[in-house]
């Protein structure tokens, strides 16, 4: 037979009121009554439904996260963070991966009525303001990471700054014909950071007073097969570059994969930096632009947590900053 919190207030003496304000830890009842109904629970071996409770408190216990194309090396690594911080609070995850804009809409537009979570993190995505109004009117606590709207608290890398670091190193190393593979903007799912790590390169070359020639820019998918087949394009130009700057690691193992194919060495004949930092870049010696994403996960779900306890926070911008990591395949110019 099925014990239920009407067994445990009538062992413990109280109401059904008073057993469910110890089951969620409510500071107002008095030591010895919650003595009471602590040992009435150990002595029926009552264990609360979590959908009761949640029809109670009106919360899941789980924290939503919307995010696109979630096998991303880069998104890996921040859900990582996302998770960690989360079974630390003993939350749970519930994933929403995005891969076309008609799912990111419908997630938009749905998921902050139905409150099947209590709070939601939405991965590097841009939100229109009409979604926005729309999440916002819903109630529920939402924080941005990897994006920005002034409507959330938003926790961003500062991509300007850390492409502008890679390209002046590769400039002060004596590199000046320097090839630049971006990832693309248009598309489905639009990431703002490709604008951002294009302002960063300009910014570098012309604070060195060099002209970027539109040839050494190509764009392409945010993967390897992609960086590949751009890389394969700069370096068969006639003035080939002597390095290249990619927008991603995964683009960057394109331009290594293109390098080994042409006989050129890294970093002897060709100087290459990536952005991101993500596992891969390690093990194969990359230099890069390490991007904070496990903290950026971390944190993301500190600031969802304090929001959630005090919904009526004004919307903040978070810049975390990279860090330029020079490793094998960088060098001054032969």
């Amino acid at each position: 037979m099925t014990t239920t919190i009407h067994d445990v207030a009538r062992i413990a003496g109280v109401g059904i009121g008073t057993v469910s304000r110890v089951i969620n830890n409510n500071p107002g009842v008095k030591p010895a009554t919650r003595t009471k109904v602590l040992s009435a629970i150990a002595q029926l071996n009552y264990r609360p439904d979590p959908i009761a409770r949640s029809m109670i408190s009106k919360r899941t216990g789980a924290i939503g996260v919307i995010v696109p194309f979630f096998t991303r090396p880069f998104n890996t690594e921040l859900l990582r963070g996302v998770e960690i911080a989360l079974t630390q609070l003993g939350k749970e995850l519930v994933l929403y991966n995005v891969m076309t804009d008609t799912q990111r809409d419908h997630y938009f537009s749905e998921l902050p009525m139905h409150r099947r979570v209590d709070g939601l993190l939405i991965l590097s995505l841009q939100i229109e303001d009409t979604f926005a109004l729309h999440i916002k009117e819903s109630g529920i606590p939402v924080i941005l990471l990897d994006a920005y709207s002034p409507f959330f608290t938003s926790l961003v890398v500062d991509n300007i700054k850390g492409a502008y670091q890679a390209v002046k190193y590769l400039i002060e190393q004596g590199h000046q014909r320097i090839g630049f593979i971006n990832g693309v903007i248009e598309g489905n799912i639009k990431f703002n950071q490709a604008n951002d790590r294009l302002i960063g390169l300009h910014r570098a070359f012309g604070e060195a007073g060099l002209l970027f020639e539109p040839e050494l820019l190509v764009t392409s998918e945010w993967d390897r097969y992609g960086g590949k087949q751009a890389a394969c394009q700069l370096l068969s130009q006639e003035k080939r570059p002597t390095a290249i700057f990619a927008a991603s690691d995964m683009q960057a193992v394109g331009v290594l994969e293109a390098a080994r194919d042409l006989n050129l060495r890294v970093p002897e004949d060709l100087s290459v930096i990536g952005f991101d930092g993500i596992e891969v870049a390690e093990l194969l010696e990359l230099s890069t632009v390490q991007q904070p994403m496990r903290q950026l996960g971390e944190l993301g779900v500190s600031k969802l947590i304090v929001l959630m306890k005090n919904p009526q926070q004004s919307p903040e911008l978070i810049r975390l900053n990279s860090t330029l990591m020079i490793r094998r395949t960088t060098r001054a110019p032969a």
